[in-house]
């Protein structure tokens, strides 16, 4: 097996998934990087591996009626085979937000989240649809409150300038403020029914009516078309528009292949790679706006391929690759909510977006309070030899001989947590550091604390905030 074949599969694993232990990538990449693609686009309640009834046993909170606790989520990111549907969860989840402080509702949330499972790889005009008759959505951009008679504009304008399109493009703007209203028109009468009360059984989520005499039925004037226009129409027109090729484009290469500017930006600031977003956006209209085809293109791509390490990791992504890294959180066990803690406090807490334009990415990611709370927690995981994961490492580089040189030390470790690559100033400072010991006996007691140490040293590197 070609190391540099391995090398991609970790890369791909880190971008459409969580991240991987080093016999998984050996796996994958046994069956070929195109297969493993499309393994991960097509997932299948067979191939998802987690047993989430067992879960249920553990943690009654999990059930059907407030399932949606961010720890339930957190754990199926850890845990599901189809790392790509978790990670279009993720990726959707930070673009049509909503946030529980102000629904206060798991089980309106749960039904979102799994909606975006559900269509997130799927139609983009099917997702836009979906979305607009979310409970959760309904309420929280208050379309609920939006009537013939007194419009609120709040869902019609995100859902043009964040949901689908953006404010511009190439220094244009893509639509109007009578857009936002004719659109903010098209939607009255999209509203939920009465709550269910919540005893004796517990919560039950809203659920999406359309009530036909609170539609304002008039002709409206929406993006240079007129008609008598409702949601749906407005939709169909939405993702016809080059704009809404573009903004579904950055948005992709922004999560899976680079870090980008950010959305607010987008109208003055042209992408960085345009022949891939000009691929990505071809893709868009020749599949019907179908999301799980701009992947397919994407990932098998040689802009996708190039760019290892081209994005800083956002707290969701440190937090459940480092425990998939190690193996820790297979099963459950009490505890875990210290876990979403610590996304929270890296500055990315499941369910609670800061807002509906949702979180800043790249650089935006690390400051000096966030930085040191991300590398001592990954430290400390992979400083534990009593894990798994990195039991495997200890073992893999032990099989290499009785004993070890420092360089292979160093390398070793880069190589099994992903094939990382440094900066050749902390490349030898690594290499100095293990050749203060020399060589290794592998079969040794203090031969596993020797591959923590190394480990922690380098998940403390600036590279290893990348993907």
């Amino acid at each position: 097996m070609a190391e540099k074949d391995t090398a991609l599969m970790a890369h791909l694993m880190r971008r459409a998934g969580f991240g991987a232990q080093y016999d998984e990538l050996e796996r994958r990449e046994a069956k070929g990087y195109e297969a493993t693609v499309e393994d991960l686009l097509n997932p299948t309640d067979e191939t998802n591996g987690m047993d989430l009834d067992l879960a249920e046993r553990y943690f009654i909170e999990w059930n059907h009626f407030i399932r949606c606790v961010p720890e339930y989520i957190a754990f199926r990111m850890v845990n599901s085979a189809n790392q790509l549907e978790e990670k279009m969860v993720l990726f959707w989840h930070g673009i049509l937000c909503t946030a529980d402080s102000k629904t206060q509702s798991y089980v309106a949330s749960y039904t979102e989240l799994e909606m975006l499972r559900k269509c997130g790889m799927g139609s983009f005009k099917n997702l836009l649809l979906e979305i607009s008759k979310d409970p959760a959505m309904v309420y929280f951009l208050d379309n609920c409150l939006s009537h013939k008679d007194a419009i609120n504009e709040n869902y019609g304008r995100e859902l043009l300038e964040l949901f689908s399109m953006g404010v511009g493009m190439d220094g244009e703007f893509n639509y109007t403020e009578d857009d936002v209203k004719e659109c903010a028109r098209a939607f009255t009468g999209w509203t939920i029914a009465n709550g269910i009360p919540a005893q004796p059984y517990g919560r039950y989520s809203s659920q999406f009516v359309y009530n036909p005499d609170d539609h304002d039925d008039g002709e409206k004037t929406f993006l240079g078309q007129t008609g008598n226009f409702n949601g749906e129409d407005v939709i169909n027109i939405i993702v016809k528009q080059p704009a809404t090729a573009r903004f579904i484009s950055r948005h992709l290469y922004n999560y899976f292949v680079a870090d980008e500017a950010q959305v607010p930006s987008w109208m003055d600031t042209p992408p960085v790679d345009m022949d891939t977003i000009k691929m990505l956006e071809d893709e868009y209209f020749k599949s019907g706006y179908d999301i799980k085809s701009m992947l397919r293109v994407l990932f098998n791509s040689d802009a996708f391929k190039n760019a290892r390490f081209a994005r800083i990791k956002g707290p969701i992504e440190t937090v459940i690759g480092t425990l998939r890294l190690v193996g820790d959180w297979t099963a459950p066990k009490p505890g875990f909510e210290s876990i979403f803690e610590e996304m929270k406090h890296m500055g990315q807490e499941i369910l609670n977006p800061p807002s509906v334009e949702g979180w800043h990415t790249g650089k935006e990611w690390i400051d000096g309070g966030t930085l040191l709370r991300r590398i001592n927690f990954i430290a400390d995981h992979v400083g534990d030899v009593s894990y798994p994961g990195i039991q495997e490492i200890v073992k893999s580089l032990a099989s290499e001989g009785p004993t070890i040189s420092p360089d292979n030390l160093v390398n070793g470790c880069l190589r099994l947590l992903g094939h990382y690559e440094l900066a050749e100033e902390n490349l030898q400072a690594l290499l100095d550091q293990a050749r203060q010991t020399g060589d290794l006996p592998t079969d040794n007691r203090e031969f596993p604390q020797h591959v923590a140490k190394m480990l922690q040293m380098i998940v403390a590197t600036k590279e290893y905030l990348y993907a």
